[in-house]
């Protein structure tokens, strides 16, 4: 691969938008272990049988969220292949496609809107401790508009590094997670030592 230049730039991903999740999508993306499954099935095509062993659950509950993404066109079947004993394998993969979708949480009701922190978390302690390389924690005090704003930037730079993931598939690959939240009990205007 010749390297970019200022003459001869590296070729840039076309810039994709976000748009409002479909009712399909929002209901996919409100159950944790289907996040999971994206999750899984974005850095591998798997089969129903190894999702289960991954996720340490049967067959037959994986075969229902499987069906739930791919009806949302989260998750497509990629072509059938030889498994190891010779019988032939149906393994899927994920689109991409959730993560260009704008607020998909905001249709979900309340108590699955924290499916995606659920799945998260459930990440990180099937991964372990020393699997998490950076963290940062903090409190704002932000207006609506500056939420929206620190959210829009965020999310720009996230989408550099998404649509241009191709580019890096020879790479380690890492999870991350970004929430903003309301903490409980907390009072607009007091500060910190108040």
């Amino acid at each position: 691969m010749a390297e970019s230049s200022a003459e001869h730039p590296e070729p840039q991903a076309p810039r994709r938008r976000r748009r409002p999740a479909t009712a399909r999508e929002v209901k996919a993306l409100g159950h944790p272990l289907r996040l999971r499954i994206l999750r899984l099935c974005l850095t591998s095509e798997l089969t129903n049988r190894q999702l289960a062993d991954r996720l340490d659950t049967n067959p037959g509950t994986v075969l229902h969220h499987v069906r739930t993404l791919v009806d949302a066109g989260l998750l497509v079947a990629a072509p059938v292949r030889t498994g190891a004993a010779g019988a032939l394998e149906k393994p899927y993969r994920a689109t991409g496609e959730s993560w260009w979708l704008d607020d998909p949480l905001g249709g979900l009701p309340d108590e699955q809107r924290t499916s995606p922190v659920t799945a998260f978390t459930q990440e990180i302690d099937e991964a372990g401790p020393a699997a998490v390389r950076s963290f940062s924690r903090f409190a704002l005090h932000l207006s609506d508009e500056d939420l929206a704003e620190l959210d829009r930037r965020i999310l720009a730079v996230l989408d550099e590094y998404v649509a241009t993931e191709d580019q890096r598939l020879d790479r380690p690959v890492y999870g991350g997670a970004f929430v903003l939240h309301r903490p409980s009990g907390e009072e607009p205007g007091r500060g910190p030592e108040s």
